[in-house]
């Protein structure tokens, strides 16, 4: 059993005032600091406050303290222990110094996976909430953190797998592909914040032929002498789903299909889980959102202004 105690600092050249300002919005629809969506995003089951529960990926805490402005502790829920903590110091009029402080007692594996893994991506995570704050409160960057290999490989090993679900009701154009239909199955992710919500963007998780559009859902497909396929990308509710459905044409068909059906949940899951990944690390950070965002409502007031 051991403590591991691990602190992270940073001085931003902005006002407390601002940076807190950033801090008390952190888990809301409009988080500008924590890293998403290349890291899960941090959610609770109510707004920011003492008492809520939830956290982001496994990482499961509470918010034990909450100062608006200044300071949140989270305390992690059991059988985990200990906490971690964010504080926003004022150095002066323009000037202050944000800190991260991770406190907990590890036992056996729990130590191991923090030696091994858990520390590398804690420390990529927090490095990169700072970069978020020093973006959106000073408008620039001075040096972006950078993942390591080891880092990298971390975030594709936890990144969230596909489960499994009913096609959706609104999946209008793969319910209506076929008047008959042999085979069918759907496979869902979340869309994390940022992430694009137009079904154009996921295209390329499959490369055939656009069939067709509709609202929220792109189908694409190919028509053989054996068998016809359609491929549905559907946006809905905050969440991207492939569904598949397939007509056999004859004896052939059927017998290519028994065989292929038995890899397809395997392929389809990494074509979804690959194609989520990929147009995550390609959307930018938060901080850079919120600086868009800033951008084009300044943009918008001037052009408004008499």
């Amino acid at each position: 059993m051991r403590t591991v105690r691990n602190i992270h600092e940073r001085v931003i050249e902005a006002p407390a005032d601002t940076v807190g300002a950033l801090l008390d919005r952190v888990s809301s629809d409009a988080d500008p600091i924590f890293p998403t969506p290349a890291w899960p995003a941090m959610r609770f089951d109510r707004p920011l406050g003492v008492g809520a529960e939830g956290g982001h990926g496994p990482v499961r805490y509470r918010v034990g303290a909450y100062e608006p402005g200044s300071r949140i502790r989270f305390d992690f829920t059991p059988p985990s222990n200990g906490f971690h903590e964010m504080t926003v110091e004022p150095l002066g009029p323009g000037r202050c110094l944000v800190r991260h402080t991770l406190e907990q007692t590890q036992r056996g594996t729990e130590a191991l996976a923090w030696a091994l893994a858990i520390r590398f991506a804690h420390d990529t995570v927090v490095e990169e909430v700072f970069d978020n704050i020093e973006r959106v409160a000073t408008g620039s960057l001075r040096r972006a953190v950078r993942w390591s290999p080891w880092v990298r490989l971390l975030n594709r090993l936890e990144w969230d797998k596909p489960v499994e679900v009913e096609l959706p009701a609104r999946a209008r154009l793969a319910r209506t592909a076929f008047e008959r239909t042999d085979f069918t199955d759907a496979w869902q992710l979340e869309i994390l914040p940022g992430m694009p919500e137009d079904p154009r963007a996921w295209e390329g998780a499959l490369r055939f032929p656009v069939v067709a559009r509709g609202d929220g859902e792109v189908l694409l497909g190919k028509d053989a002498g054996h068998l016809d396929f359609r491929a549905s990308i559907l946006i809905d509710q905050g969440r991207v789903t492939l569904s598949t459905v397939v007509r056999t044409h004859n004896a052939v068909g059927r017998a290519y299909f028994a065989v292929v059906k038995r890899v397809h949940p395997l392929m389809v899951r990494a074509l979804l889980r690959r194609t989520h990944r990929r147009l995550a690390l390609s959307t930018p950070s938060a901080g850079s959102r919120e600086r868009f965002h800033r951008a084009a409502d300044t943009t918008a007031a001037e052009v408004a202004a008499p």
